[in-house]
């Protein structure tokens, strides 16, 4: 198939550098259009798609910029070029921050200006291709809403691919905040129950005096503020799924009636003495070892081989720190969107910092710094100080645990030298300092609670340059 002409739109005031233009890139196998004025370029802009705009800074009407702005606000793609026999620098400068491709003096060599459009045009392309591509990976990061790349998480999507071909019940196992629902809502989204109904219950946010009436419903009058009939969630997921997330919190009484329901398939609502039939798939995840739980008689043998056919032990975030950048950078994009900034990344010292900490929280716990970060920061990047200062004191806790110098516990029963042991101490601080602060030696003086003087001193006598 022929490829079509890149589209340039060519904006300038003067009639003879329009003609010049038009018929030089007409030349190289361009598809043109002309505007005599801001306005009219805009107007263009607005109408048609452009592959490259050839922008004055000066139409007569409006400066130039505005029409950079304006290609740039209808396609991020556009590519702008400016030109001026009147340019300054701070012009240059404003048109490069707004998103310009290139800005070039008048009069301008016409090879140099050819050669820079066919450039432009060649990186539109690329970069285009390379969308391509990365919206191509990131679906391979993805299963649904779970994003992981890691070896462990390709894992965990082999098995709820495998598992959401049964009718099999499922027991998810992980630390709080590793993402079991994401996981349960996946099984249920891949399986032919995925047309009817998904409920998940907090086993642990219901009272134990409610949990039945909440697992199978009451009828009416059957205790105090029983006004009606209620549906049961087991009730509610016919044909479908029910996720018990935090099963382990179930009392012993309740796994009694729980097992009943999960063998024989049915269930009778408080004060009723009729059986329903229910048709459900049961998913339970939990935060605690169940099998030990079963061993210390606080959760029933039978209930735990019913409900634990198929397991699957999600990951915490400490043992899959390959996908935090990728989950991160999700987060950032959501919680930009969602709060109306437009912060484009998380600076890579940023993620350097995050890698060292061991998120106990998980998944859960970095969404969170991740939209306290974005709320709180007023730049287009996400820094070190813009996280979460719980982050850093864990990390300083952490660093002060481990000992600064352990190469020097030795034994001492045959003599050794203070002095040159305390001068091998300053001078691995004294350069760890200087590598922080990058060689200043005011903001290493600082770090060290030293002031100028002595730092100087202290650098001489040991011989740091």
């Amino acid at each position: 198939m022929k490829q079509e002409k890149p589209h340039i739109l060519i904006a300038d005031d003067e009639l003879s550098m329009r003609q010049l233009l038009e018929l030089m890139l007409t030349r190289e196998g361009y598809h043109i259009s002309y505007a005599t004025s801001g306005r009219d370029a805009i107007n263009m802009i607005e109408k048609h798609e452009f592959d490259l705009v050839l922008s004055d800074i000066r139409l007569g009407d409006m400066i130039g910029l505005e029409v950079l702005r304006a290609a740039k606000r209808k396609n991020p793609a556009t590519v702008v070029i400016m030109i001026s026999a009147y340019a300054t620098a701070e012009t240059a400068v404003q048109a490069m921050n707004d998103g310009a491709y290139d800005f070039l003096p008048k009069p301008f060599d016409n090879k140099e200006l050819k050669k820079t459009i066919a450039k432009a045009l060649e990186l539109k392309t690329v970069e285009h291709e390379k969308r391509i591509i990365t919206d191509a990976l990131k679906e391979n990061l993805h299963f649904g809403r779970i994003i992981g790349k890691s070896p462990k998480m390709k894992h965990v999507y082999d098995m709820i691919q495998q598992v959401s071909k049964t009718k099999t019940n499922v027991l998810i196992s992980g630390e709080s905040g590793t993402g079991k629902e994401l996981i349960a809502r996946s099984i249920h989204e891949n399986s032919d129950r995925c047309d009817n109904m998904f409920v998940a219950v907090n086993c642990g946010g219901i009272p134990e005096t409610l949990m039945e009436s909440e697992f199978f419903g009451h009828k009416k009058g059957a205790f105090t503020g029983a006004s009606h009939d209620k549906k049961g969630l087991f009730e509610t997921a016919h044909k479908g799924t029910l996720f018990l997330d935090e099963i382990g919190e179930v009392s012993p009484a309740i796994q009694v009636k729980l097992l009943r329901a999960v063998q024989d398939k049915v269930i009778r609502p408080v004060g009723s003495n009729d059986d329903i039939p229910v048709d459900i798939r049961i998913i339970s995840a939990t935060n605690r070892n169940l099998a030990e739980e079963v061993i210390a008689g606080r959760f029933r043998e039978d209930l735990f081989y019913r409900l634990n056919v198929i397991e699957i032990k999600v990951p915490p975030l400490r043992d899959r720190m390959e996908d935090l950048s990728d989950l991160a950078q999700h987060f950032l994009e959501k919680y930009s969107k969602e709060k109306g900034k437009a912060i484009a990344k998380i600076s890579s010292y940023a993620i350097e910092l995050l890698n060292r900490y061991d998120f106990p929280g998980n998944i859960r716990e970095l969404e969170n710094l991740i939209e306290r970060s974005v709320a709180l920061t007023n730049t287009n990047i996400i820094l070190p100080d813009s996280l979460a200062i719980s982050v850093h004191k864990r990390l300083e806790v952490e660093d002060k645990k481990k000992d600064p110098f352990p190469e020097f516990i030795d034994d001492i029963s045959e003599g050794v030298s203070l002095e040159n042991i305390l001068d091998r101490v300053e001078e691995i601080y004294i350069k760890k300092a200087l590598e922080i602060s990058k060689g200043r030696k005011e903001r290493a003086a600082k770090l060290l609670n030293l002031n100028m003087r002595s730092l100087r001193y202290r650098m001489s006598k040991l011989g740091i340059e």
